[in-house]
Protein backbone atom coordinates (compact mmCIF):
# COMPACT_ATOMS: atom_id res chain seq x y z
CA UNK A 1 0.00 0.00 0.00
CA UNK A 2 1.70 3.56 -0.85
CA UNK A 3 1.04 5.96 1.72
CA UNK A 4 0.12 9.04 1.37
CA UNK A 5 -0.73 12.51 3.65
CA UNK A 6 -4.40 10.76 3.41
CA UNK A 7 -3.98 7.42 4.65
CA UNK A 8 -1.67 9.13 7.76
CA UNK A 9 -4.39 11.92 8.72
CA UNK A 10 -7.48 8.92 8.30
CA UNK A 11 -5.04 7.13 10.73
CA UNK A 12 -5.04 11.00 13.07
CA UNK A 13 -9.07 10.70 12.37
CA UNK A 14 -8.93 7.47 13.84
CA UNK A 15 -7.32 7.92 16.85
CA UNK A 16 -9.82 11.35 17.93
CA UNK A 17 -12.41 9.70 17.02
CA UNK A 18 -11.68 6.01 19.29
CA UNK A 19 -9.66 8.09 22.05
CA UNK A 20 -7.75 4.39 21.91
CA UNK A 21 -6.94 3.72 25.41
CA UNK A 22 -3.34 2.82 24.94
CA UNK A 23 -1.12 0.94 27.89
CA UNK A 24 1.99 2.87 28.92
CA UNK A 25 4.62 0.57 30.92
CA UNK A 26 7.36 3.27 30.87
CA UNK A 27 10.19 5.20 32.54
CA UNK A 28 10.08 7.90 35.35
CA UNK A 29 11.78 10.24 33.23
CA UNK A 30 9.08 10.42 30.72
CA UNK A 31 5.42 9.59 32.01
CA UNK A 32 4.21 13.35 32.07
CA UNK A 33 5.82 13.49 28.37
CA UNK A 34 4.49 10.89 27.07
CA UNK A 35 0.86 11.12 28.28
CA UNK A 36 0.34 14.51 27.55
CA UNK A 37 1.57 13.65 23.77
CA UNK A 38 -0.99 10.90 23.83
CA UNK A 39 -3.74 13.22 24.97
CA UNK A 40 -2.76 16.04 22.31
CA UNK A 41 -2.79 13.72 19.54
CA UNK A 42 -6.34 11.88 20.80
CA UNK A 43 -5.55 8.72 22.70
CA UNK A 44 -6.25 8.10 25.96
CA UNK A 45 -3.19 7.27 28.26
CA UNK A 46 -2.68 4.81 31.07
CA UNK A 47 0.63 4.55 32.57
CA UNK A 48 0.04 1.10 35.23
CA UNK A 49 3.37 -0.92 36.27
CA UNK A 50 2.10 -2.70 38.84
CA UNK A 51 2.53 -6.74 38.26
CA UNK A 52 -0.64 -6.93 40.27
CA UNK A 53 -3.00 -4.91 37.95
CA UNK A 54 -1.42 -5.00 34.50
CA UNK A 55 -2.91 -8.07 33.45
CA UNK A 56 -6.14 -6.31 34.20
CA UNK A 57 -5.22 -2.70 31.93
CA UNK A 58 -4.41 -4.97 28.88
CA UNK A 59 -8.10 -6.29 29.14
CA UNK A 60 -9.18 -3.10 28.13
CA UNK A 61 -6.27 -1.59 26.68
CA UNK A 62 -6.16 -1.53 22.95
CA UNK A 63 -2.13 -1.55 22.74
CA UNK A 64 0.56 -2.16 25.31
CA UNK A 65 3.87 0.55 25.22
CA UNK A 66 6.82 -0.91 26.78
CA UNK A 67 10.00 1.12 27.80
CA UNK A 68 13.09 -0.16 29.59
CA UNK A 69 14.43 3.35 30.66
CA UNK A 70 14.46 2.92 34.05
CA UNK A 71 14.32 -0.69 34.53
CA UNK A 72 13.80 -1.91 38.21
CA UNK A 73 12.56 -5.66 39.63
CA UNK A 74 8.94 -4.51 40.17
CA UNK A 75 8.89 -2.47 36.67
CA UNK A 76 10.01 -5.77 34.45
CA UNK A 77 7.86 -8.01 36.80
CA UNK A 78 4.78 -5.99 35.30
CA UNK A 79 6.02 -5.64 31.78
CA UNK A 80 6.45 -9.42 31.43
CA UNK A 81 3.08 -10.02 32.84
CA UNK A 82 1.58 -7.51 30.19
CA UNK A 83 3.62 -8.32 26.85
CA UNK A 84 2.18 -12.00 27.52
CA UNK A 85 -1.24 -11.09 28.32
CA UNK A 86 -1.49 -8.60 25.25
CA UNK A 87 0.21 -11.18 22.79
CA UNK A 88 -2.44 -14.20 24.31
CA UNK A 89 -5.49 -11.28 22.83
CA UNK A 90 -3.50 -10.13 20.15
CA UNK A 91 -3.22 -6.63 21.27
CA UNK A 92 -0.19 -4.78 19.47
CA UNK A 93 3.16 -4.62 21.49
CA UNK A 94 5.08 -1.75 20.94
CA UNK A 95 8.90 -2.43 22.34
CA UNK A 96 11.25 0.33 23.37
CA UNK A 97 15.01 -0.79 24.27
CA UNK A 98 16.11 2.39 25.66
CA UNK A 99 19.58 2.37 26.53
CA UNK A 100 20.07 -1.60 25.16
CA UNK A 101 23.62 -2.21 24.97
CA UNK A 102 25.10 0.18 27.90
CA UNK A 103 24.93 -2.67 30.83
CA UNK A 104 24.54 -6.62 30.90
CA UNK A 105 21.23 -5.92 32.89
CA UNK A 106 20.02 -4.24 30.27
CA UNK A 107 20.75 -6.38 27.46
CA UNK A 108 19.23 -9.32 29.67
CA UNK A 109 16.12 -8.14 30.43
CA UNK A 110 15.87 -6.83 26.76
CA UNK A 111 16.51 -10.26 25.11
CA UNK A 112 14.27 -11.61 27.61
CA UNK A 113 10.89 -9.61 27.04
CA UNK A 114 11.79 -10.44 23.33
CA UNK A 115 11.07 -13.86 23.90
CA UNK A 116 8.03 -13.35 26.05
CA UNK A 117 5.75 -11.77 23.47
CA UNK A 118 7.62 -10.87 20.04
CA UNK A 119 6.76 -6.87 19.59
CA UNK A 120 4.55 -6.00 16.76
CA UNK A 121 7.04 -2.45 16.55
CA UNK A 122 10.40 -2.55 17.83
CA UNK A 123 11.48 1.38 18.11
CA UNK A 124 14.78 2.68 18.89
CA UNK A 125 18.09 4.96 17.80
CA UNK A 126 20.79 3.25 15.49
CA UNK A 127 22.89 1.79 18.62
CA UNK A 128 19.86 0.43 20.34
CA UNK A 129 18.83 -1.21 17.32
CA UNK A 130 22.62 -3.23 16.24
CA UNK A 131 22.91 -3.87 20.07
CA UNK A 132 19.65 -5.75 20.43
CA UNK A 133 20.43 -7.05 17.00
CA UNK A 134 23.58 -8.69 18.64
CA UNK A 135 26.14 -6.40 16.75
CA UNK A 136 27.82 -5.06 20.13
CA UNK A 137 27.29 -1.49 19.41
CA UNK A 138 28.24 1.33 21.91
CA UNK A 139 26.04 3.70 23.07
CA UNK A 140 26.65 7.20 25.23
CA UNK A 141 23.88 5.84 27.75
CA UNK A 142 20.42 6.48 25.94
CA UNK A 143 22.05 8.44 23.16
CA UNK A 144 23.17 6.72 20.19
CA UNK A 145 27.03 7.14 18.76
CA UNK A 146 25.42 6.36 15.10
CA UNK A 147 23.45 7.56 12.04
CA UNK A 148 20.29 5.73 11.14
CA UNK A 149 21.62 4.16 8.25
CA UNK A 150 24.29 2.35 9.83
CA UNK A 151 21.52 0.48 11.72
CA UNK A 152 19.51 -0.49 8.23
CA UNK A 153 21.27 -4.29 8.66
CA UNK A 154 20.91 -4.76 11.64
CA UNK A 155 17.27 -3.57 11.76
CA UNK A 156 16.47 -6.03 8.82
CA UNK A 157 17.84 -9.33 11.48
CA UNK A 158 15.14 -8.12 13.81
CA UNK A 159 12.63 -8.32 11.55
CA UNK A 160 12.89 -11.21 10.57
CA UNK A 161 14.39 -13.07 13.36
CA UNK A 162 10.60 -11.61 15.67
CA UNK A 163 8.79 -10.67 12.81
CA UNK A 164 8.51 -7.06 14.15
CA UNK A 165 8.27 -3.58 12.48
CA UNK A 166 11.40 -2.33 13.19
CA UNK A 167 11.88 1.49 13.29
CA UNK A 168 15.45 3.03 13.23
CA UNK A 169 14.67 6.94 14.91
CA UNK A 170 17.55 9.40 13.40
CA UNK A 171 17.73 12.14 11.72
CA UNK A 172 15.72 10.40 8.62
CA UNK A 173 13.77 7.43 10.48
CA UNK A 174 13.73 4.08 8.80
CA UNK A 175 11.01 1.76 9.23
CA UNK A 176 11.85 -2.16 8.06
CA UNK A 177 9.35 -4.78 8.01
CA UNK A 178 10.61 -8.05 5.97
CA UNK A 179 11.36 -6.58 2.13
CA UNK A 180 9.58 -3.28 2.87
CA UNK A 181 11.14 -0.08 3.60
CA UNK A 182 9.86 3.50 4.35
CA UNK A 183 12.17 7.02 5.11
CA UNK A 184 10.96 9.38 6.97
CA UNK A 185 12.96 12.48 6.41
CA UNK A 186 10.66 15.10 8.46
CA UNK A 187 12.01 16.62 12.15
CA UNK A 188 14.50 19.20 13.65
CA UNK A 189 17.64 18.79 15.15
CA UNK A 190 16.25 20.74 18.08
CA UNK A 191 14.23 17.62 18.90
CA UNK A 192 17.48 16.28 20.06
CA UNK A 193 17.59 18.82 22.99
CA UNK A 194 14.40 17.70 24.80
CA UNK A 195 14.41 14.65 27.12
CA UNK A 196 12.07 11.98 26.18
CA UNK A 197 11.22 12.27 22.34
CA UNK A 198 12.19 9.12 21.27
CA UNK A 199 9.96 7.99 23.71
CA UNK A 200 7.04 10.18 22.78
CA UNK A 201 7.50 8.63 18.99
CA UNK A 202 6.97 5.18 21.01
CA UNK A 203 4.01 6.02 22.92
CA UNK A 204 2.46 7.81 19.40
CA UNK A 205 3.31 4.93 17.56
CA UNK A 206 0.95 2.84 19.82
CA UNK A 207 -1.71 5.03 19.74
CA UNK A 208 -1.68 4.55 15.79
CA UNK A 209 -1.00 0.45 15.73
CA UNK A 210 -4.51 0.69 17.86
CA UNK A 211 -6.32 1.96 14.92
CA UNK A 212 -3.94 0.38 12.30
CA UNK A 213 -3.31 -2.84 12.09
CA UNK A 214 -1.29 -2.97 9.67
CA UNK A 215 2.17 -2.40 11.74
CA UNK A 216 4.57 -1.21 9.16
CA UNK A 217 1.97 1.71 8.38
CA UNK A 218 0.81 2.33 11.80
CA UNK A 219 4.55 2.64 12.42
CA UNK A 220 5.21 5.34 9.51
CA UNK A 221 2.56 7.40 10.24
CA UNK A 222 3.59 7.85 13.69
CA UNK A 223 7.14 8.78 12.46
CA UNK A 224 5.50 11.43 9.93
CA UNK A 225 3.54 12.82 12.25
CA UNK A 226 5.98 12.92 14.72
CA UNK A 227 8.55 14.70 12.79
CA UNK A 228 5.81 16.80 11.01
CA UNK A 229 4.89 18.16 14.86
CA UNK A 230 8.59 18.67 15.62
CA UNK A 231 9.07 20.99 12.73
CA UNK A 232 6.07 22.98 12.81
CA UNK A 233 6.82 23.38 17.12
CA UNK A 234 10.50 24.84 16.02
CA UNK A 235 8.44 27.23 13.31
CA UNK A 236 7.19 28.63 16.41
CA UNK A 237 9.74 29.29 18.37
CA UNK A 238 13.16 27.20 18.43
CA UNK A 239 14.31 26.68 22.22
CA UNK A 240 13.97 23.48 24.05
CA UNK A 241 11.77 24.41 26.91
CA UNK A 242 9.33 26.13 24.24
CA UNK A 243 9.30 23.25 21.95
CA UNK A 244 8.12 21.18 24.74
CA UNK A 245 4.73 23.06 25.26
CA UNK A 246 4.14 23.93 20.75
CA UNK A 247 4.92 20.31 20.34
CA UNK A 248 2.09 19.50 22.49
CA UNK A 249 -0.08 22.35 20.83
CA UNK A 250 0.72 21.45 17.11
CA UNK A 251 -0.32 17.67 17.89
CA UNK A 252 -3.58 18.74 18.98
CA UNK A 253 -3.75 21.43 16.21
CA UNK A 254 -2.30 19.17 13.24
CA UNK A 255 -4.63 19.38 10.21
CA UNK A 256 -4.74 17.42 7.16
CA UNK A 257 -3.03 20.34 5.57
CA UNK A 258 0.08 20.57 7.13
CA UNK A 259 0.95 16.86 6.91
CA UNK A 260 0.25 17.02 3.03
CA UNK A 261 2.75 20.36 2.85
CA UNK A 262 5.26 19.13 4.83
CA UNK A 263 5.43 15.25 4.61
CA UNK A 264 8.83 13.76 3.45
CA UNK A 265 8.22 10.04 2.98
CA UNK A 266 9.66 7.83 0.42
CA UNK A 267 9.37 3.75 0.17
CA UNK A 268 11.58 1.04 -1.28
Amino acid sequence: MTQSPQSIWTDVERIRAQAPLIHNITNFVVMNNTANALLALGASPAMVHAPEEVEDFIDISSALVVNIGTLDATFVAGMRLAMRKARTLGKPIVFDPVGVGATAYRNQISEELLTVAAPDVIRGNASEIMALAGLNAQTKGVDSLYGSEAAIDAARRLSSVWGSVVVISGEKDYIIHGDKTAVVANGHPLMTKVTGMGCTATALTGAFAAVNADYFLAATHAMAVMGIAGELAVAKKSSPGSLQVNFLDTLYELTETSISNRLQLTEA
